[in-house]
């Protein structure tokens, strides 16, 4: 008598894409960049196949590009990190009781340097106070994207459960222990969502910093509209549309990595 062999086999598990911690794949990760590496590869080899006049070839010097390039990154970087500085402490201390009063009239004096537009403001500070240059830039991207992140940390801080910090409470911690171990733990990836929103708005920003001497890819794009150059114009808006996707990438990429586990 033969021996039937049994009708049913464990199956091995199928492997899916390798994720992170924050479920997305290696993939996901890899898509942007290289999408701005074809990007670049696209606009250098179609920028080579044009016959360059020397405005043009002076206009998209290698040199130039990356200095206009080197001088969107400071830009960016120094006033975010000066905002985050400035809205974060800011919003923490407009989320105690004590503050409750005077909440309103702070967010008007910051709503309204908002509403300024930036052209204006980099205007007034050059008139009126004769400020130009990277500093000048800097104080008017502050003012400008302070809001964003100062209004994140408030609503991050104030959705956090209020049995969970009397829970907190309750177990002896004092209230400083609390705002750091509870209340600001849950309310990175909000914060983050701000402080990401305040990145991208001073990358487009920055190109007007142009007008007050204070460099940055707007150089290349004034540079081609004073000019009549349309193909410098194009490798000014591609080269500020490139910083400001990659440097969305590396935001989401910390925002991940920040993020507390199980959140």
């Amino acid at each position: 008598m033969s021996v039937t062999a049994p009708t049913t086999l464990r199956e091995r598990p199928t492997r899916g894409p390798r994720r992170t911690r924050s479920g997305r794949s290696l993939v996901g990760y890899l898509t942007m960049p290289v999408f701005l590496v074809l990007v670049g590869v696209v606009l250098y080899l179609y920028v080579h196949a044009q016959d360059l006049d020397s405005i043009e070839a002076r206009s998209l010097n290698a040199s130039r590009l990356t200095k206009a390039v080197w001088e969107s990154v400071q830009l960016t970087v120094v006033s975010t990190v000066l905002v985050i500085a400035i809205a974060v402490p800011l919003g923490v201390l407009l989320t105690r009781p004590f503050t409750r009063r005077i909440r309103p009239y702070i967010l008007a004096v910051f709503n309204i340097g908002q509403a300024i537009p930036t052209i204006g403001i980099f205007v007034l500070l050059a008139v009126a106070f004769l400020f130009l240059g990277f500093k000048a830039a800097i104080v008017g991207l502050v003012l400008y994207t302070v809001v964003p992140v100062l209004l994140n940390t408030m609503v991050g801080l104030e959705q956090v459960d209020d049995s969970i910090l009397e829970a907190g409470r309750g177990m002896g911690i004092s209230k400083f222990g609390v705002l750091r171990t509870i209340e600001l733990p849950l309310s990175i990836p909000i914060i983050l969502a701000g402080v990401r929103t305040a990145l991208i708005i001073n990358v487009g920003t920055a190109t007007l910093a142009t007008y007050i001497n204070a460099g940055g890819t707007g150089d290349i794009i004034v540079a081609g509209l004073s000019t009549n150059r349309t193909l410098v114009q194009i490798v000014g808006a591609v080269l500020t549309a490139m910083l400001a996707l990659f440097i969305d990438y590396l935001a989401g990429v910390a925002e991940d990595l920040l993020r507390p586990k199980g959140l």
